[in-house]
C-alpha cells in the first residue's frame, strides 16, 4: 500500500494544528520562565513572590503566527523525512528489493543513523519556514501590561510592527533553532522508532500471531492502537531529548527575544546593532546564572514536549493510516496501484 505526498502533508498539517492549541499555553510559560527579565516582569521584587495572575495571563498570545507557519513547516518536515528515509532504505545493502534502489549507490548504514539523517535534513527545511513565526511568537508571549506601548490590539501585529524596517531580523535565531532541533530530532526520532518497534513486537507476541496490520481487527481499532503506541513512544523519546537539549533551547529563546527587543533593555528595538552569537549568549548565561540558568524551564519543557509530541505524532500516524486505508480501498476498487511512499504495515512493521 502507498501514501502519497499529499497524504503525508495533510496528516502532518492536521497534527500540527491540533497540538498547537493544546500545548501552546505551556510553551508560553516556558518562554517567560527562560526570559532574562522573568524576575522583573513576573515577580514582586520586594517579596520575591511570583505574580501568578500576570504570569498566567495571555497564554495564547502570538499563537496565530505559529499556526500559520507550523502547518506548512510540519508538512515540509514529514514530506522530507519520509522521502529521505524511503530513499535511504531503498539503497540499503540489506534491502530485500535492491532493484528498487532510488540512489546511485548502496550503503550499510544502521537504521538509527538513517532515521537521524532523514530527521535532521527535514528539520533544516522546516526551521527555515518556522523561524519567523518563532521570533514573533516568543516576543508576543512576553508582552504584558508592563510592556512599554502595550495596547489592546493583537499581540502578533504589535510585535510584527517592530520588524517592519528590518524584516530580515525575523530569521534571527535560525542557526540557534537548527542547533537546538537537529540534536533534538537526531536523538528523538531514532529513540522513538526503536521504542515503537519494540512495543509493536511485544504487542504482536501478546496477540499470539494475530496480524498487527488489522486483518483480524476493525479498521478503527487498528488506528487507535497504532496511535496509542505512537503516543507512548514519542512521549518517552521526546521528554529525554527535551531535557538534554534544554541549554540550547534557553540560548535560542534569549536570541529570539533580543531580536524583537523583549530580551534586552535597548530603547529602540528597530535600531540595528551587532548582537552576540549563540556561543556568547550561552557563555553569558552560564557566567551570570550558572548551570541552573542553562536548564531553566527544563522540567516544564520535558513535560509539554512529552504531551505535545505524543499527541503530534499519534495524530499524524492516525491521519496517515486513515488516508492509507482510504487509498487502499480506492485502489482495490479500481484494481490499480497508486504512486507514493510504501507502507510496511501489511508486513507487520509500523513505519512513520
Amino acid at each position: 500500500m502507498y501514501n502519497s505526498n499529499t497524504d503525508i502533508w495533510i496528516a502532518g498539517a492536521v497534527a500540527a494544528f491540533t497540538v498547537d492549541f493544546v500545548v501552546y499555553p505551556l510553551d508560553t510559560l516556558k518562554t517567560r520562565i527562560q526570559s532574562p527579565h522573568y524576575a522583573k516582569l513576573y515577580t514582586n521584587l520586594a517579596t520575591g513572590r511570583v505574580n501568578r495572575a500576570l504570569l498566567f495571563r495571555g497564554l495564547y498570545q502570538g499563537i496565530w503566527s505559529v499556526v500559520l507557519a507550523t502547518i506548512p513547516s510540519s508538512g515540509a518536515f514529514f514530506t522530507t523525512y519520509e522521502g529521505i528515509k524511503y530513499a535511504l532504505n531503498s539503497a540499503s545493502s540489506s534491502s530485500p528489493n535492491p532493484e528498487n534502489n532510488l540512489l546511485p549507490f548502496t550503503h550499510s548504514l544502521p537504521t538509527p543513523v538513517v532515521h537521524a539523517i532523514a530527521s535532521s535534513a527535514a528539520e533544516s527545511v522546516s526551521c527555515f519556514i518556522l523561524t519567523p513565526a518563532e521570533v514573533l511568537k516568543q516576543n508576543a508571549q512576553m508582552l504584558t501590561s508592563r510592556t512599554p506601548g502595550m495596547r489592546g490590539h493583537n499581540a502578533t501585529l504589535q510585535v510584527l510592527a517592530k520588524f517592519r524596517h528590518h524584516p530580515t531580523r525575523l530569521w534571527r535565531g535560525y542557526t540557534a533553532l537548527v542547533a537546538r532541533n537537529l540534536p533534538f530530532t537526531g536523538l528523538q526520532f531514532p529513540l522513538f522508532e526503536h521504542l515503537r518497534s519494540r512495543i509493536v513486537d511485544w504487542r504482536k507476541k501478546r496477540k499470539a500471531g494475530v496480524d498487527f496490520a488489522g486483518n483480524q481487527q476493525t479498521e478503527t481499532a487498528d488506528i487507535f492502537e497504532r496511535a496509542g503506541i505512537t503516543a507512548i513512544s514519542a512521549g518517552l523519546a521526546g521528554s529525554v531529548a527535551a531535557v538534554v537539549t534544554t541549554p540550547i533551547d534557553v540560548v535560542k529563546t534569549r536570541i529570539m527575544l533580543a531580536a524583537g527587543g523583549s530580551g534586552s533593555d535597548q530603547s529602540s528595538p528597530t535600531a540595528p546593532r551587532r548582537r552576540p552569537g549563540a556561543l556568547a549568549v550561552g557563555r553569558d548565561i552560564y557566567l551570570q546564572e550558572g548551570i541552573k540558568g542553562l536548564f531553566r524551564g527544563g522540567a516544564l519543557r520535558a513535560g509539554w514536549t512529552a504531551l505535545g509530541l505524543g499527541l503530534y505524532l499519534s495524530a499524524y500516524e492516525s491521519g496517515r493510516l486513515y488516508l492509507e486505508n482510504r487509498r487502499k480501498s480506492q485502489t482495490q476498487s479500481q484494481g490499480q496501484g497508486s504512486p507514493g511512499f510504501k507502507s510496511k504495515s501489511e508486513e507487520g512493521e509500523v513505519v512513520i
